[in-house]
Parts: C-alpha cells; structure tokens; sequence
C-alpha cells in the first residue's frame, strides 16, 4: 500500500471504502474512445434505470444527513443524466471514474496524490473543518464522511476539493469507492476491475494497490 489509508471506528459499519492506487497516468482532455463509453452507459441507464438507489442514501441518512438535500455523486450524475442534461466533461480520468459511477452507483472521488501529504483516513468531519471546493464555494465536512490526510480534509461522496483535483497535470492517483457497508466483497473486487479496467483506458499506466475495507 503506497500510502497508508484507515477507516475511524465511527464509522465502522456505515462506510466500506475500496481504494485504488494509480501510477503513471497520462491524463488528456478527450482521449479517443472514451465518448463511446459515455453514451452507452448513460443510454444503459436511462433504459433501465438502477433499481435501487437506497443503500447509499441509507449510509448518508445513518450520519445524520438527508440525501435528497446533500445527494451523494453518483445520484447526482444518474439525475442528470436521466434529464437528458449533458454528461459533465472534466478530463480523461476524472471522465472514467464519473462513467463507473453512474454505472456502479456507488459514490467516488479521485485524486492527485502529489497533492496528499501523509496517511489518510476515512473519518467524519470534526467541527469547523472545510475546503475549497472544485467550483470554488466552500465545502464544510464536520459530522460528514470525509478522506483526510496531514493537512486535513480533502474529499467526500458528494463534493471534492480543489487542493486534491485531478488535472492534466496528475501522474499518480488515488481512487476512493465510498460504499456502504453492506456491499459485499465480491461486488467490490468487481467494481475495482470494472474501474482499473476504465482507467487504463482512458489514461494509460497501471494499478499500484488496491484495498478494501
């Protein structure tokens, strides 16, 4: 495991995090392919639309948050997309993970781990804690699920920040599946295939390590 990574006793069985460590991506705007990818999930989707959507509602409602007024990432992009709004484009792998997502409906977050200083660890939120958020409004994570390392909070299912984005700079990530604990194991190992399988595509390089909880 390149860098350390825990999940706090508070939230031993609510949050069971698969994690995949990246190496070596070569990140681009549009990489040849990848528009494919994204109309056939989403098609997929809207022709038969996931069944079931409570577990990850379920995990945010047993830290005291109501998921229709903070909507975890995966519901988010699925409401979208079933709009017929536009599949949001960001890069190559910030693309790949979002198309997992909305497939897997599971939230993730993904990334740059130059930007991560020391272990990491899966925890709620203490009080006062925030960050810049990607689209530049403040994030506060206290009694939320959060990735926190040396320097503090810098992710969550539904809003990530931008000390840790992904851009074309990135060479090495990190990839956190946050789902619920009832998941099972055998849906996890499938969901880290499914997303090493999509990133090696999109950008190129190799899985380091993966985890789960």
């Amino acid at each position: 495991m390149p860098t350390p990574f825990s999940v706090d006793t508070t939230l031993a069985g609510i949050v069971r995090p698969a994690v995949l460590w990246w190496t070596g991506a070569a990140v681009t705007d549009r990489p040849a392919g990848l528009d494919e990818v994204i109309a056939a999930v989403s098609a997929a989707v809207v022709a038969a639309p996931p069944a079931d959507v409570q577990t990850v509602r379920e995990m945010y409602r047993r830290i005291g948050l109501d998921p229709t007024k903070t909507r975890p990432s995966n519901e988010a992009l699925l409401r979208r997309v079933r709009r017929g709004d536009p599949f949001p484009r960001v890069n190559a792998l910030v693309d790949a993970v979002n198309i997992c997502s909305l497939e897997c409906q599971l939230p993730y977050g993904v990334y740059d781990r130059v930007a991560i200083e020391g272990p990491i660890t899966l925890r709620l939120g203490h009080d006062g804690e925030a960050y810049d958020g990607i689209r530049k409004d403040t994030v506060h994570v206290a009694g939320r699920v959060t990735v926190a390392d040396a320097r503090g909070p810098f992710g969550n299912p539904t809003s990530d920040s931008a000390r840790a984005m992904v851009t074309a700079a990135t060479r090495d990530a990190l990839v956190v599946v946050y789902a619920p604990a009832s998941t099972a194991a055998a849906t996890l190992t499938r969901v880290l295939d499914l997303t090493a399988g999509r990133i090696a595509v999109a950008v190129g390089g190799h899985e380091e390590a993966r985890w789960t909880a």
